[in-house]
């Protein structure tokens, strides 16, 4: 520690006497003007009621504005990025960040995959109906803001449970050519360019970047390698006109370093028993954009998008209490192909003499996927994805979808607004292939066509004040059956005949706003009831555990997510008016309490053979939901004045049971079991000079807290998975 703090205070004090010595003068050299560098302002701010096309009125969003934040964006720490957000749940698996999962108000973080996600503002994960995990998520150095819309309240985007995630790139608009660099050095071999080029000429814009990153990781067995490219252009016909092409290619290896059990993880949680372990994920994204403004009261967004990209992965998955016996690895592949077109419009008409507002459009989607498992690898330890025969599974799945939807804001005066809402959903998944190889023989899994019409309604209010406002909406979600849900995976598993849908609502009231110029803020409460969640109940057969085990996958009942939400930020030096000598000192908080509950839980007990089952059930209402903590606070100080930055901040979050039996002692394998809560500390920097570059430094928890967000059943290894230990990083970087 006491060499990471001094390499800090070295670099400050040589570029601040380095500033020193440039601005000196003598016969031949001019002191220079001062350069006067705006402090940053705060994050999160909120959307406008109207923003390319979509009506926002109403509705409880977020947006975070990066350049305004200090953290690690090399890591893409979603600790600190996120904490300005209230309710934010992350899983913290590895310390690469190729992956960001998190979840809102106690829904599962797995790849965020109860948000919609995406990247200015089409989708990104692999099937958003039939698999909806988001394996590529953009390098946070190459994001201008990230957008949250809560909730069912995104009608617009879709009925995820969570809302909307998008993630908005950066891009040069005022000059002709720039040219941005950042290169950062950290902890365990952390080493990580980005370089990005744009501008804008005539009537073209274009913006390229590339970001590759490499470490050899906090934990053993965890080295990563990881590279993101981009491309945007865009051609501008008139004024109000214009046509916009990007395409978006990652690629990484990562070695997964698997779960310990509790005690491994109490000895020592950065040891690793698995060195045969990897996952990779080439991804390729590509969007067309084309906006216009037919008039002055009619403006129209078409968005054509589509992805092609595998999920690949290879190694010894067994439990952490089983010894890897240096055999063939599994291997299991995913390809994903999915195109779509999205139509949005934004209409302005009076009533009376008050302007209103109409939103509509439409989507179109197909996802194709082919599902490879249980491959036979190779005995070696490198990524190889290379199989000996034929995989055992063999499955494709495809989804369709057709959507509409329309939300109109109602002025009924020029302070009070009314937003109703409607979406209509039709949806298609169908499933077919090999399940298994049984004596030599295919094993075909039985042809799977489900297809659903799903209307969704909403109504959000919002009363204006000066400078702040009250909100409230009431929004349905909806969640289909996935592939995972309706594919057991094993012959020996029941899957309920009955399979339904999960469906349920989101709901808001908050007092939000600005006060004066020292205090940003915004307090709510929410519900979310979630119908029909589905899952599974291991049985013993006959109820007799001599006679094995089967996965009985069903509804498990209703679960209830209600709390408090708050965001405040109250700059100190503006209150007090002391900001001209003192800089701007910020304190923020963004507090939730969470209460998640099944209010409805089957438990099954079994009598009978495989597939002849008799099933019976008794009822465990008020078990609390799986990996949602009671509480989620993020404590931070902030303090800038022209040329430097430092951000100081503290995320407790509570304890949270892993399975929806709220087992709280752990098991032998480490895959059950409660995880207690956590306390973790992150410091960081920037530092401006000459005008045009940056350094960067920081510490992530700071004060090397050993702790847990997770535990997992399969990938990327099951048993509990240590969060980092104590980390640093210092960068250096140029835009001009």
């Amino acid at each position: 520690m006491k060499n990471i703090f001094a390499l800090l205070l070295l670099t400050f004090c040589f570029l601040s006497q380095a500033q020193e010595n440039d601005l000196a003068y003598n016969d031949t050299i001019k002191r220079l003007a001062p350069v006067i560098l705006k402090p940053k302002q705060q994050s999160p701010e909120r959307m406008p009621e109207i923003k390319e096309n979509v009506l926002f009125s109403g509705k409880k969003n977020e947006v975070l504005k990066l350049s305004n934040i200090n953290g690690n964006f090399t890591t893409n720490n979603a600790r600190e990025i996120f904490a300005r957000i209230p309710g934010v749940t992350i899983w913290e698996n590895e310390g690469s960040g190729i992956q960001i999962n998190v979840g809102v108000r106690g829904l599962s973080p797995n790849r965020s995959w109860e948000l919609n996600t995406r990247q200015n503002g089409y989708d990104i994960s692999s099937d958003v109906f039939g698999y909806p995990e988001a394996y590529y998520n953009p390098p946070l150095e190459a994001v201008e803001t990230i957008e949250l819309v809560r909730g069912g309240s995104s009608l617009q985007f879709g009925p995820q449970f969570g809302g909307m995630l998008n993630y908005v790139l950066k891009r040069e608009t005022k000059k002709k050519f720039s040219f941005e660099t950042q290169n950062t050095v950290g902890s365990y071999g952390l080493m990580s360019s980005y370089n990005a080029i744009g501008g804008t000429f005539k009537k073209f814009s274009y913006y390229v970047y590339n970001h590759s990153r490499s470490a050899d990781g906090w934990r053993e067995n965890s080295e990563y390698t990881v590279r993101n490219t981009h491309a945007f252009v865009e051609y501008r016909f008139t004024e109000n006109t214009k046509l916009s092409a990007e395409y978006t290619n990652m690629d990484y290896q990562m070695q997964q370093a698997g779960g310990l059990t509790d005690e491994q993880f109490n000895a020592n949680p950065r040891q690793s028993l698995r060195e045969r372990n990897w996952f990779g994920t080439p991804w390729n994204v590509f969007s067309i954009n084309f906006d216009t403004k037919i008039s002055d009261n009619f403006t129209s967004n078409t968005k054509l998008f589509g992805l092609i990209g595998e999920r690949n992965s290879v190694g010894f998955i067994g439990t952490p209490n089983v010894v890897d016996d240096l055999a063939n690895r599994r291997v299991d592949r995913d390809l994903y192909e999915n195109y779509g077109i999205e139509n949005r419009n934004i209409y302005k008409y009076k009533l009376g003499k008050i302007n209103n507002n109409l939103a509509f459009g439409v989507r179109l989607y197909k996802a194709n996927t082919q599902r490879l498992q249980d491959g036979r690898g190779t005995t070696g330890s490198d990524f190889d994805i290379s199989i000996d025969g034929r995989y055992v599974r063999d499955l494709n799945f495809t989804t369709e979808n057709v959507a509409v939807f329309a939300e109109n804001q109602f002025k009924v005066t020029e302070k009070f607004s009314v937003t109703p809402g409607v979406r209509y959903e039709y949806i298609q998944n169908s499933g077919d292939g090999r399940f298994g190889i049984s004596n030599g023989n295919d094993v075909a899994m039985p042809n799977k066509n489900i297809s659903r019409s799903q209307p969704l309604f909403g109504l959000g209010m919002e009363y204006k004040f000066r400078t702040t406002n009250i909100y409230a909406n009431i929004t349905q979600a909806f969640r289909p059956v996935l592939f995972s849900d309706f594919t057991p995976p094993a012959v020996t598993d029941v899957i309920d005949p009955n399979l339904k849908d999960a469906s349920g609502f989101n709901a808001d009231l908050g007092f939000r706003g600005t006060f004066k110029n020292y205090l940003n803020f915004d307090f709510s409460l929410f519900y979310l009831s979630y119908n029909n969640r589905i899952g599974g109940i291991r049985q013993f057969v006959n109820n007799d555990p001599t006679q094995g085990t089967f996965l009985f996958r069903t509804n498990l009942g209703e679960t209830v997510n209600k709390g408090i939400e708050g965001f405040a930020n109250l700059n100190i030096t503006r209150l007090f008016e002391i900001e001209k000598p003192f800089g701007n000192l910020d304190f923020f908080a963004s507090v939730s309490f969470i209460d998640s509950r099944y209010t409805d839980f089957r438990i099954f007990n079994a009598s009978g053979t495989a597939p002849n089952v008799t099933i019976t059930e008794t009822n465990l209402s008020g078990n609390r939901v799986e990996n949602a903590p009671r509480y989620i606070h993020n404590f931070g100080l902030s303090w800038s004045n022209n040329n430097i930055s430092a951000t100081a901040q503290y995320r407790m979050s509570g304890r949270i049971f892993t399975d929806a039996n709220n087992t709280v002692t752990p098991s032998a394998n480490g895959v059950t079991g409660i995880l207690e809560d956590y306390r973790v500390f992150d410091l960081s920097t920037e530092y401006k000079f000459l005008k045009n570059y940056n350094i960067r430094a920081g510490i992530n928890n700071l004060f090397d807290e050993e702790y847990a967000t997770r535990r997992a059943g399969g990938y990327p290894g099951p048993g509990i998975l240590p969060g980092e230990g104590r980390t640093f990083y210092i960068s250096i970087g140029a835009k001009l």
